[in-house]
């Protein structure tokens, strides 16, 4: 097959996400209390059992009273603090000193704090009217009992977390975490920190693969470097196959040692499609096993990088029941010019810049697939789309965050 003819069997980077995520089966689900949710996604509406604030509340430290009765002046008859209501109601021409988040006493419609007023011998003087509702919070003015504090689909934060609780929830329903294994090819590899002897180069994909899927909320199971052998690699891929996703990365391009595709094919792996129009990362492949997904990386780490963020985090969160995969493209302006590929989408390494006027991507030096170590600087990927000629500077383009 011709170059030109290669290409154009590419398929472009939103029907390769399609035809992942159209394989996608949501995992199952399991009850977690609170403090071991965090990151997990949520598989049904977690409601309150509570209203919030749960309890008419006072929102300043100050003097609960009725509002009809200012201005004027007013005696202090009890003291209210946060979780010891007043022992009665307070009647008309009387006031409580509150705490903030203090219960307001029935018969009390506003709270005027404590600023306001000239407070001697228990008796506070109030020169202006006070409107009615005045500093109080109203029960269920945050949310109301059986109301959704979070919708199925949210990846908890700790905004989620502290929320859930303070509405009365101490555990949620959510998806079992994806085990992933992770497969590493190729015979010139050695571990960071061996002696390295000619024609051999570290190992970084492996590491850079696991800390990505455990930040898409997956368990991983990572080995070592596999070598250029049919038999060595029969045996690592059956192995990763019983994880929920099988991530390879080396062996998927047309090359001798390039084994990854026809022994995952040998194991029973349907290969739903090998080649997206994308820049770096042309050689990806994506197959299923049952409900199983296998998704082949190249071997250059930024290609690595850019395949990832692109099929297997949307499909990992995906999998979790995520309202939004992704991947989440936000919008911003090029910071400086950028020539196109005429073939190919390119997504290339870049800065954010946040001036007032919104995100400024300043695209770094070394675009090729290899330079792993300039993408250290690079806060996100910039989508170049294909086409003849230059990206100005000041041109509006979408971009990842990684």
């Amino acid at each position: 097959m011709g170059a030109l003819a290669a290409i154009r069997n590419l398929i472009s980077i939103d029907e390769a996400r399609r035809l992942v995520l159209d394989r996608v089966e949501r995992l199952p689900v399991e009850t977690l209390g609170l403090e071991a949710a965090l990151g997990r996604v949520l598989a049904e509406d977690a409601a309150a059992t509570v209203d919030l604030p749960p309890f008419d509340s006072s929102a300043m430290d100050g003097f609960a009273l009725r509002s009809s009765d200012t201005p004027g002046r007013l005696p202090v008859v009890h003291r209210i603090a946060a979780g010891a209501p007043a022992p009665r109601s307070l009647e008309a021409g009387e006031a409580m000193g509150i705490a903030t988040g203090g219960l307001v006493p029935v018969g009390a419609d506003a709270v005027i704090p404590f600023e306001y007023v000239v407070e001697h011998d228990n008796t506070i003087d109030i020169e202006q009217a006070v409107g009615r509702g005045a500093n109080v919070r109203p029960a269920g003015g945050d949310i109301g009992v059986g109301e959704s504090v979070v919708e199925a689909g949210a990846r908890l934060e700790a905004r989620h977390l502290g929320a859930l609780a303070a509405a009365g929830r101490p555990e949620v329903r959510v998806a079992r975490r994806p085990r992933a294994a992770v497969v590493v090819t190729g015979s010139e590899l050695r571990p960071p920190g061996e002696p390295l002897q000619p024609g051999q180069i570290y190992e970084a994909n492996g590491i850079l693969l696991e800390a990505q899927l455990n930040s898409a909320g997956a368990e991983v199971e990572r080995a070592s470097a596999v070598v250029d052998e049919e038999a060595a690699h029969r045996d690592a891929l059956a192995h990763g196959l019983a994880a929920d996703v099988l991530v390879t990365s080396g062996g998927v391009s047309v090359g001798p040692h390039d084994l990854v595709r026809v022994i995952l094919a040998e194991l029973g792996v349907e290969e739903v499609f090998w080649g997206v129009s994308v820049k770096p990362g042309k050689p990806i492949s994506f197959g299923i096993l049952g409900n199983r997904l296998v998704f082949g990386l190249p071997g250059n780490p930024v290609s690595v990088l850019v395949g990832f963020e692109l099929f297997v985090r949307p499909a990992l969160l995906a999998l979790q029941g995520s309202a939004d995969p992704g991947p989440r493209f936000e919008r911003g302006v090029l910071g400086s010019q950028l020539t196109r590929n005429p073939v190919r989408d390119e997504l290339a390494r870049a800065r954010v810049r946040r001036p007032s006027d919104g995100p400024v991507l300043e695209p770094l030096a070394g675009r090729e697939s290899h330079m792993i170590a300039r993408a250290a600087g690079a806060d996100a990927l910039v989508l170049i789309p294909r086409g003849d000629g230059d990206l100005a500077a000041g041109e509006p383009v979408e971009f990842l965050r990684i």
